[in-house]
């Protein structure tokens, strides 16, 4: 776990951001905020300021953004917000808040014809609230169908780099990053684009090009942070990072909306944390009571598929299947 590098006269209990002192407040609030996972860098580093125009240094950039400069280095990231639908011909409904942490690390390689590479490993939970008391939901009513079904949070091990990211593409030529910053005064900001995902989805059957069935969703994460840290070249990681994240989808699938009609929308804020203890009480009790292996991230050289809410859920129902078999 990463320590803190504030002054003992900082405050070590996580704050929100009405709460935080006159003179934190410009570097938490004067920028706006979900981490991209994107970037490498050089094993060694020179003193001065990043170019964001050179690839290593770019590589550098996104690198300290996402995790750290040093290997191996814990990083955590927390976010807050909401889980609303969308149904056509109704008003949004607030279905629940949510709160959600990822436990991260990075390491380097050098590789003869892309250059300097990095890939990052992490574990990630995400927690429903009642919108009303704020506590764990552990049953859920729909309102549509009236049924209630257990809730199933997001607890997905790994959520792993696919690839290693590299100063250079496969031809050798350089890589070019620097349409997703915006600088302005101090300010960094980081994003933009979007995560378009399609593919076939682990909850359905070989017929999905016909029937449909498909897995489609959309993710938009950006990130922000003071430009005088994010460049310092001789700095390893940035004390502070906003994050937003915000994710369109069909229902999930512990809902058992089947083929209604209607999306759910997440919308959340949130930021880099120096250590544990600033997590909010309700997520450090929910990882310690029932997930004590999210409190690290896996190991560097973890090579295991991505899990997802879809997989896990899998995994869910064919254990509850198994158990109620008669055979057992």
């Amino acid at each position: 776990m990463s320590a803190s590098r504030r002054s003992a006269s900082q405050p070590s209990e996580f704050v929100f951001a009405a709460e935080v002192p006159s003179s934190r407040k410009t570097s938490f609030l004067a920028v706006a905020a979900v981490a991209a996972l994107m970037a490498a860098v050089p094993a060694t580093r020179a003193a001065g300021t990043l170019d964001p125009a050179k690839p290593e240094d770019a590589l550098l950039l996104n690198r300290k953004m996402t995790c750290s400069l040093e290997d191996g280095q814990t990083v955590i990231h927390w976010w807050r917000g909401s889980m609303l639908s969308r149904v056509p011909g109704e008003p949004n409904r607030l279905l629940f808040n949510v709160h959600g942490m990822n436990m991260r690390q990075c390491r380097v390689k050098q590789d003869p014809v892309r250059g300097f590479c990095y890939r990052s490993v992490s574990r990630e939970v995400m927690f429903y609230l009642d919108p009303v008391t704020n506590e764990m939901a552990r049953r859920w009513k729909s309102p549509w169908s009236n049924e209630e079904v257990d809730v199933v949070h997001v607890a997905n091990d790994p959520v792993n780099a696919r690839d290693w990211y590299c100063s250079r593409d496969k031809d050798g030529k350089p890589v070019d990053r620097s349409d997703n910053l915006t600088f302005k005064d101090d300010l960094l900001l980081e994003g933009g684009g979007a995560a378009r995902l399609f593919y076939k989805s682990p909850l359905a059957g070989e017929y999905q090009d016909y029937v449909g069935g498909t897995y489609h969703a959309m993710e938009f994460g950006t990130s922000a942070a003071l430009a005088s840290e994010a460049l310092d070249a001789t700095d390893s990681e940035l004390q502070d990072t906003l994050i937003s994240w915000v994710r369109i989808s069909r229902w999930l699938p512990w809902m058992k909306m089947g083929d209604r009609d209607g999306l759910v929308v997440f919308h959340t804020a949130g930021m880099r944390l120096d250590d544990w203890e600033q997590l909010p009480e309700v997520v450090r009790r929910e990882v310690d009571t029932r997930y004590p292996s999210y409190k690290a991230p896996p190991p560097l050289d973890d090579l295991r598929p991505n899990e997802t809410s879809w997989t896990v859920f899998k995994k869910f129902i064919d254990e509850r299947r198994a158990k109620e078999s008669p055979a057992n």
